[in-house]
């Protein structure tokens, strides 16, 4: 006789994933995953990455790898490139996850406005039981976008173009584009496109290109300004049609 096998349920799932992990602190956490992260938007991680993306200082980077390496999360090659264990990266993705399921629970299901979940999942993403991520999972799933327009890991560039995504910098004039995502860690920078008008879905022209590299753009709130660096974290696709 054959028997029907059933799939695991997102918490046996869980909790098989979890299984026989020691506890790890909000620290190691937040060091893995900016370092998964990283990676996956192509960057090369050394030292002085994860300082500047998690605004410490560089003692306290090679503490935190020292540790890493110890309990087996993380290697560091003599070149100074950090790369992660399978246990790091199976640590740092769950991480990952909690963030992004948070983000969507904070705006699909209580309404919160987009660019002001990061940060709140900054800081819920640490205290999620495997039981309750189990049930953001099935009222949420796992695939679909963020509020930010990304996806659990963060692409590269090169990985978005081939999906006829680019950064609004590098979009041509009087063109109709759509905002495909958004950087999401910077929450100054968050508010200031919400306040332009900016948002994952919201129609976009670029009007002018300054030689210095300021943008005039058109927005469904009306004509704005933007520099470079943030003109560089909107990313774009082509839109056919108007402005609306």
């Amino acid at each position: 006789m054959i028997y029907a096998t059933h799939p695991l349920s997102p918490l046996q799932r869980l909790q098989s994933e979890c299984a026989v992990k020691a506890p790890i602190t909000i620290s190691k956490e937040d060091y893995l995953k900016a370092i998964l992260e990283a990676q996956s938007e192509g960057q090369t991680v050394i030292s002085s990455t994860l300082a500047h993306w998690l605004g410490v200082s560089a003692p306290a980077v090679t503490m935190a790898l020292r540790r890493l390496k110890r309990d087996g999360y993380a290697a560091v090659k003599a070149s100074g490139v950090v790369c992660l264990t399978r246990k790091g990266r199976q640590t740092a993705y769950r991480t990952a996850r909690r963030h992004y399921l948070i983000e969507r629970m904070l705006s699909e299901i209580f309404g919160m406005p987009w660019y002001r979940v990061h940060d709140e999942a900054e800081r819920l993403e640490h205290a999620v039981s495997p039981a309750f991520e189990a049930s953001l999972i099935e009222r949420l799933g796992e695939t679909g976008a963020c509020p930010h327009g990304n996806f659990v890991l963060p692409e590269s560039p090169a990985r978005m173009r081939k999906r006829g995504i680019f950064s609004l910098f590098e979009a041509d004039l009087n063109t109709p584009l759509q905002v495909a995502s958004l950087h999401e860690r910077d929450p100054e920078l968050l508010l200031l496109l919400h306040q332009k008008g900016l948002a994952p879905h919201a129609p976009v022209q670029v009007r002018t290109r300054s030689l210095k590299g300021t943008l005039s753009i058109e927005t469904p709130s009306g004509t704005a300004t933007l520099l470079r660096p943030a003109a560089e974290k909107i990313y774009v696709r082509r839109a056919p049609g108007k402005l609306t």
